[in-house]
């Protein structure tokens, strides 16, 4: 029953304008920003209401009684309008707790999918020893060199020819593993040109540490004008 509902529940919350959408960095900053203004004005609340009955009824000559007659040991409290101050307040935070969780869910789901096939481009990873091929959605193949273009989603399949590596890109916040035999799939957007470090995060022998590839991000233009010249052939650039 939960693998039916997942992708239809999958579905409505990406869908949902709700959702924030964006790079990485972007929609955690989302998650922080909610969580932080709601864990305040909840602590405002509480903290404000424990301030409130603590002056109420504190002890002393000159505490106002209006007719407040606390209850002896052993009994319980009369008043609060017969529990409705109970049920209101659980029924608030019921409501405030699944609707918290339901859009972390969404947000997290959107982080995890990513953006569509329609709204992203796709790269073909593949690690070896001790280096890395990008293959792109028309077959071209580059050794040792990713092009990408700014303030685009990119959707990297990633896979290895041998052993066990790590593809990641630290200042474009992307790191996924590269297992063979196994697809594993995350995807990034740069917003700044410029050009940046891919390396391999996974001991896998004796080049490990010299396992890097360029990634150059292009004006939009620039690249599908470099995109455009490019066949079903392998080059380094």
């Amino acid at each position: 029953m939960y693998t039916g509902l997942r992708p239809v529940l999958t579905a409505l919350l990406l869908q949902s304008e709700l959702i924030p959408r964006g790079t990485r960095t972007f929609v955690f900053q989302q998650i922080f920003a909610v969580f932080l203004v709601l864990g305040t004005l909840v602590g405002i609340v509480v903290i404000s209401y424990m301030l409130y009955t603590a002056y109420t009824y504190r002890d002393g000559e000159n505490r106002p009684d209006d007719g407040f007659d606390p209850p002896k040991l052993g009994e319980l409290p009369g008043g609060g309008g017969g529990g409705r101050k109970l049920v209101t307040s659980f029924t608030l935070s019921v409501v405030i707790v699944i609707s918290l969780i339901a859009w972390t869910y969404g947000t997290l789901l959107f982080v995890e999918e990513g953006p569509s096939a329609e709204e992203s481009m796709e790269v073909q990873v593949e690690g070896y020893q001790f280096g890395w091929e990008f293959t792109y959605e028309n077959g071209h193949t580059t050794d040792g060199v990713l092009r990408v273009p700014a303030g685009e989603a990119v959707r990297l399949r990633v896979t290895s020819a041998d052993v066990f590596h790590n593809f990641g890109v630290p200042e474009l916040k992307v790191k996924t593993d590269a297992i063979p035999g196994h697809r594993t799939d995350t995807w990034f957007v740069a917003n700044e040109t410029g050009n940046y470090t891919a390396q391999c995060y996974e001991l896998c022998g004796a080049g490990h540490s010299y396992m890097t590839a360029e990634v150059v991000v292009m004006e939009p233009d620039e690249y599908r004008a470099w995109y455009a010249n490019t066949s079903n052939s392998s080059s380094s650039s």
